[in-house]
């Protein structure tokens, strides 16, 4: 197995740079795996290919405004992208700008001074005084990723001083922040969204609810890393980045009742799976540190009831993986090369998802986070 075999050709025009209106007005290509046939529907038709009893599991996971602008104390510009926290102060963040070794200092935006002070500039005499909150560099980690450290917690002013990191693929400006939200969203902590989710009106999931579906909610905080291309040439030297990530009792109880009543687990989109198949794993295993790949991952037909858990996962699913919890899935069209596009192969099969790849761009379908979805069954 390589990398490039999990390459493809997408012309520039195919990838979408503005969400869907309505929401569930997206297309929607539904991939029968037995088979191999191919529907083209919309997403609104996505309740035909639902059954009673079946479980959707949703991230919950809000995407924070994590793009923040700062200056060096020299008054050169600094980007900032938090990626995830390791504590009440300090984030792992993609940075942007000369010379940010260990030690030097950066001073986020004057709005922040004006948000906490009513308005009013803040004293000190501080030689950059239209600042007042400080960030330090405290360690250098890969390529342009920093450990930096806020003199206080920088939630409480994200909503005035960031803002919501689009991908770079998408050049359009988005006037709704709240569309590159899902309708669920409820726990902050994502750099970027769930895409796949981004499909759901509030009235579709009531529609579902009303068919006798049941919905159960995971939280995974998605890092960038989840997108980045994979560089290596065997996949399995691919160091994929933890994320952090919670399948709650109430999930779990919902879940094994599923599994037993013979309905199906239904995953939107490859947070969801991720999460659900990093429950399936044992304790030992889903705890320990480092990455999980598949040949790691005992084969086994044991269906042990899932149990609820807290933690970061660093699962990396290849083709090869047993699927033990997730029965279909609801996703959008992955990047080529992407640890994500791994894992629908490893769902559907490497060349069924190619050869679907293939005729979604002939059929015209929008590509990646604004982009139409697909249903694997």
């Amino acid at each position: 197995m390589k990398t490039s075999d999990f390459d493809y050709h997408l012309p520039e025009s195919s990838i979408a740079q503005t969400p869907a209106e309505p929401r569930d007005s997206s297309r929607l290509l539904i991939l029968h795996r037995q088979s191999g046939e191919v529907e083209h529907r919309f997403f609104r038709d996505v309740s035909l290919f639902l059954r009673p009893g079946d479980l959707l599991v949703l991230n919950r996971t809000r995407v924070i405004p994590a793009r923040i602008f700062a200056r060096k104390e020299t008054g050169g510009k600094v980007e900032i992208l938090l990626l995830r926290r390791r504590d009440a102060l300090t984030w792992e963040a993609l940075v942007g700008g000369k010379g940010l070794r260990v030690g030097k200092k950066v001073f986020v935006e004057s709005e922040i001074s004006r948000f906490r002070n009513g308005g009013e500039k803040p004293g000190g005499g501080e030689k950059s005084g239209d600042f007042s909150l400080r960030a330090e560099i405290v360690e250098i980690l890969e390529g342009s990723e920093r450990l930096i450290k806020f003199t206080e917690p920088i939630e409480p002013y994200l909503s005035n001083v960031g803002n919501v990191p689009l991908p770079p693929y998408i050049h359009e400006r988005l006037n709704d922040p709240e569309r590159y939200q899902t309708v669920f969203a409820k726990e902050p902590g994502s750099a970027a969204a769930p895409t796949a989710g981004l499909h759901f009106t509030p009235e579709l999931l009531a529609k579902i609810q009303e068919m006798g579906v049941k919905i159960a909610y995971v939280t995974l905080h998605v890092g960038l890393d989840t997108f980045a291309p994979v560089n290596e040439d065997d996949p399995e030297e691919h160091k994929i980045h933890s994320e952090w990530c919670e399948l709650p009792q109430e999930t779990a109880d919902l879940i094994n009742q599923t599994k037993q009543s013979g309905g199906r687990v239904i995953a939107v989109g490859t947070t969801s799976v991720r999460t659900l198949e990093s429950a399936a794993q044992s304790p030992t295993l889903r705890h320990r540190s480092g990455q999980i790949t598949s040949h790691q991952l005992p084969i086994t037909n044991d269906q042990s009831p899932i149990t609820a858990f807290t933690a970061p996962t660093s699962i990396f699913i290849l083709p090869g993986y047993q699927f033990k919890v997730v029965d279909a899935m609801i996703t959008n069209f992955h990047l080529p090369k992407s640890t994500l596009i791994m894992l629908v192969s490893a769902f559907a099969g490497r060349e069924k998802i190619l050869e679907t790849y293939e005729l979604a761009i002939k059929e015209g379908y929008r590509f990646y986070s604004f982009g139409d979805a697909m249903f694997i069954e």
